[in-house]
């Protein structure tokens, strides 16, 4: 009999991580006001694996990101990336570290530098790292350029000399150059056309599995991320809802915040049968969120425990929710 091979460690695991941003003011009144960004997050994100993050504006997602890459520091919790914690490294002992995570950011014109060529976008982080001699460095670009389907004669432009998508194009590259194991795609397709969106995820999808990269797409863009995810996980007011396959949570979600996102993707056939979730009201302040449940405010099934306790992220019919009434059910 063969034995069972022994469980793969993720590369990237958050522990319970929390991100307050502190406001001005309150010093007369003695009591510090916070932005409560992200509220205890934990998860796990295997190697090879596309995870996407999905959520309203403002429910936190962008601040995971940044927090992951040590952008900006953790209140608190636990950062393991690739077997180390990160969670308080200083700058100097994550420079090895920041190589195996890229970003690919929203908005490609304002994360490519408008006084540098192309060639030296995508070559500044290969001198960074010393990935290969400047006497390669030529070829190395091109390369570069080749994979995301651009050419050569790119490399000699600015980023206002050529459109959106090829910015975009141009920022993945930069972000495949230093060969690394994760990278957070944050609103990757979101200032671009339609068009263009579909042919970047495609681009995004077969660089996956050429390379066996791992991502984390972050997105409000449901269609978007069931078209690329493998595992998604539902954001809402700086806290995980819903975490599971994508099939499982598109063709049957079980929390009524992803009910509701899915409900609200603009479909060419109608079902009848389908029950909506219509949300009501506007998210709430994240410097005052509400007690128990954070979604009781706008979800139409809150009951009296909805509003008291706050409910665990547990594992409910083969994936992790947070709500009492499907964990009742």
């Amino acid at each position: 009999m063969n034995a069972s091979p022994p469980p793969q460690t993720p590369l990237l695991e958050l522990h319970d991580v929390v991100k307050r941003f502190r406001l001005p003011g309150g010093w007369l009144s003695g009591q510090a006001r916070y932005v409560h960004a992200v509220a205890g997050v934990s998860l796990s994100v295997q190697t090879g694996e596309v995870f996407g993050l999905v959520g309203e504006s403002g429910c936190g997602k962008t601040t995971l990101g940044r927090l992951i890459l040590r952008l900006i520091e953790p209140t608190s919790g636990q950062i393991i990336f690739d077997g180390q914690d990160i969670t308080h490294r200083k700058k100097k002992d994550l420079r090895p570290i920041r190589r195996e995570m890229q970003v690919v950011f929203q908005n490609p014109l304002a994360s490519l530098s408008p006084r540098m060529k192309i060639f030296d976008s995508v070559a500044e982080p290969m001198r960074t790292h010393h990935i290969v001699p400047e006497s390669q460095m030529k070829k190395k670009v091109h390369e570069l350029l080749t994979l995301v389907g651009l050419g050569p004669q790119h490399a000699s432009r600015y980023p206002h000399e050529i459109s959106g998508g090829q910015c975009q194009r141009v920022a993945i590259a930069r972000a495949l150059s230093v060969n690394p194991k994760l990278i957070i795609l944050d609103e990757p397709t979101s200032a671009l056309d339609v068009s263009v969106q579909a042919q970047i995820i495609n681009l995004l999808q077969d660089l996956q599995e050429a390379h066996g990269l791992t991502y984390i797409f972050i997105s409000h863009d449901l269609s978007v991320v069931e078209h690329i995810s493998d595992r998604i996980g539902v954001m809402y007011l700086g806290k995980l809802v819903e975490v599971g396959d994508a099939e499982d949570i598109f063709n049957d979600p079980q929390h009524p915040y992803t009910q509701a996102l899915l409900g609200a993707i603009p479909r060419p056939e109608v079902d009848d049968d389908q029950e909506l979730v219509i949300l009501e009201g506007t998210v709430p302040s994240p410097v005052n969120p509400p007690p128990g449940c954070r979604f009781h405010t706008r979800c139409p099934l809150t009951t009296d425990i909805c509003r008291q306790k706050e409910p665990a992220l547990v594992e409910v019919n083969g994936r992790l929710v947070a709500c009492h009434l499907v964990q009742a059910s």
